[in-house]
Parts: structure tokens; sequence; C-alpha cells
């Protein structure tokens, strides 16, 4: 079996050709009378050079593993128009960089130091009786989801319990080792420019993500929501409550739109709110990035005409690579930076 195709750094204009290529007429075979098909098993991906990224000296590739139905998604996404476009992002190890200095990069609910030892041992502690429970194959999705929301539900009271302050949370971002993934701002910038909103998913907690946008990125996008848990501080700036339902990683899709928020200029402000749910519920076109093949369930919901599905293939490239290729219609692999979906977008939405 000879290798897949190399392609440019700018696939998609190709892929569109081949879309076009795809629906012209097919000379039929002379002794069946019909015309040749492809099955799926006859396909092979593409692997598809990513931009350079700063701290390497090799290209990243992605793969697509269906490129004719890759470009009739384009295609027909590019005819709706932007008004019928939204993004769905997952923030941890999607929107930020998975490696950081060499090493494994903090998600946005492991960076949290409460300023309390003995409840920051107690939370780690809760995570590792649970955690082996979340990515267990074996257990029941019902008896998983009561299990996740019983722990995060114990994590909440534990940083309530344990006093924590909105001044940890500024700290425990300054400190952290977590950034964004190169292209990101131009990602965001373009989105914002076409009035095409972002719903940032994550079964962290939204305070901290807003954090970390305004120290990591120094600038606010009207057009990004953040879909999490919010906390509710008092006026000495004291974690009191949660607001509203519990999300965690079994229930991180549109189903949850009512907690979702702007992100916010005040630190701490609890009173978030969205007003356009109609308005993204309308736009029946959805670009989603994850890194785990469960984010594609942040779609669950919504009733959509046609989705782009990209992955972000961090680690364990090897053995997963079958299975991302297979639930997404992009992957790009080793921590690939942002410009891939930035040329995407700007394919979709010129």
């Amino acid at each position: 079996m000879t290798n897949p195709p190399l392609l440019s750094p700018s696939p998609f204009p190709l892929l569109l050709r081949l879309l076009h290529l795809s629906r012209a007429p097919r000379r039929r075979n002379p002794t069946t009378g019909r015309a040749p098909t492809c099955t799926s098993r006859d396909r092979l991906p593409l692997l598809l050079p990513a931009a350079m990224s700063s701290a390497s000296n090799t290209a990243p590739h992605s793969v697509v593993a269906d490129p004719t139905t890759l470009a009739r998604k384009i295609a027909d996404i590019r005819a709706a128009g932007p008004t019928k476009l939204q993004v769905i992002a997952d923030f941890d190890g999607t929107l930020t960089r998975y490696w950081y200095d060499g090493a494994r990069g903090q998600s946005s609910h492991g960076l949290l130091r409460q300023g309390n030892e003995e409840y920051d041992a107690k939370r780690e502690a809760l995570y590792q009786h649970y955690h082996p429970i979340e990515i267990c194959p074996d257990i029941p999705l019902s008896e998983k989801a009561k299990l996740m929301e019983e722990w995060w539900e114990k994590t909440h009271g534990l940083l309530i319990e344990g006093g924590l302050t909105y001044e940890a949370i500024t700290k425990s971002v300054s400190d952290a080792a977590i950034a964004f993934r190169e292209g990101v701002v131009e990602l965001f910038e373009y989105l914002e420019e076409r009035e095409i909103p972002v719903l940032v998913f994550s079964a962290g907690l939204a305070d901290i993500i807003e954090e970390v946008f305004r120290q990591k990125l120094h600038k606010t996008f009207k057009n990004i929501k953040v879909v999490s848990n919010r906390m509710v501080f008092n006026e000495e700036g004291r974690l009191i409550a949660f607001k509203g339902k519990t999300i965690h990683v079994l229930n991180k899709n549109e189903h949850a739109l009512d907690m979702a928020a702007p992100v916010h200029g005040n630190p701490g402000d609890p009173n978030g709110s969205m007003d356009d749910y109609s308005l993204v519920k309308k736009r029946t076109n959805v670009l989603l990035l994850g890194d785990h093949i469960g984010d594609l369930g942040m779609s669950d919901g919504l009733n959509y005409d046609n989705r782009i599905a990209v992955g972000f293939l961090n680690a364990n490239i090897e053995k997963s690579l079958k299975d991302y290729s297979s639930a997404f219609d992009i992957v790009y692999l080793n921590d690939a930076p942002m410009h891939g979906v930035v040329q995407l977008v700007s394919e979709l939405c010129p």
C-alpha cells in the first residue's frame, strides 16, 4: 500500500476542488453498467502538514480520514454563510497547549491552589479516588454520571469549606504552567469580526478560565461565552456558593447553555448572562474543537445541519490515531498550533 498523499500547507481549497471532481460525471464500467463505488475501507487518510511550531524542527501533521465528506461539509457551510455558524470548543488541551516548557501543562482545574494545604490534599485524594472511575470503560454511563456529579459536588464543597478566595485564583493562574496554543488569538479575532459566537465548554470552573483569558491573552472577546461551573463570591472575595446546576465531564453539552456567560471584565462577577440562546440555537452549522472523543458530545442537544469536528491528538498518537481519525473530520497531531483551524475558518467564512 502506498503512503497517503502529502498535501500543501493550504489543504482546504484543494478539498473543495476534490469535491468538484467527485461531483463530475463518472464513466460507467462497460462490463457492469454501474459506476464504480468507493467504500470507507477503500479510502486512505490524507496527511496534511500543519503550520510549523516554534518549538519544533519538524512540521506536525493533521489527518483527514474522508476528504470527500469534509469537502462537502466545507462547501455546505460556506454556502450557508457566517450567520448560520457557531463554534463549540473544549478548553483544556484544546484551546490550551498540552505541553508547556517541555512538561505536561496544567489544566484549569489542576492549577488551583486554595492557599490551604489541608484542603488541597483533600481535593487531590478525591481525584485519586474518582479519576479511575471516570476513565473506566466498564461502568455503565448512567452510574458513572451519578458518581461524577458526586465527585464534583464534594470538590465544590471543599472549595467553599476551605475558604477559597478570588485572590487565590488570581495567584494560582499567575503561577500556573498554562498557555494558549499559537493562533488562538487570530482565531478569536477572525470569528469576532464576523460575529460568529464561540461557546467554550468546560467541566472545570468558569472563573478560573476567565482569569486565564485575562492574564494570558490580555484582551476580551465579546463573542465568547463560557459554559462551565460558576462561583459566587461575597463582598470580601470569598467563595460562598456555586451558581446553577453542576456541569461535569458527562453533561458538558448544549443542554447546559443556561450556565453560559460571557467572559467578564470584572473578576469574580457571578451575574453574567447570555441573552442570545435562541440566536445560538438557530445557528445550525457547527465547528467543534476538542481533544477527547468524548468532546463530540458537546454538540448534543443541538439540531445541526452540518458539523465539522476537529480533534487535537496530543499524546499516545500511535495508539489513538485510528479511533480519533474515525471520530473527527480532521485530527491535528503533536500538540499542533491553531493555525490550521484559522485556515479552515477562513474557508468556511471568507
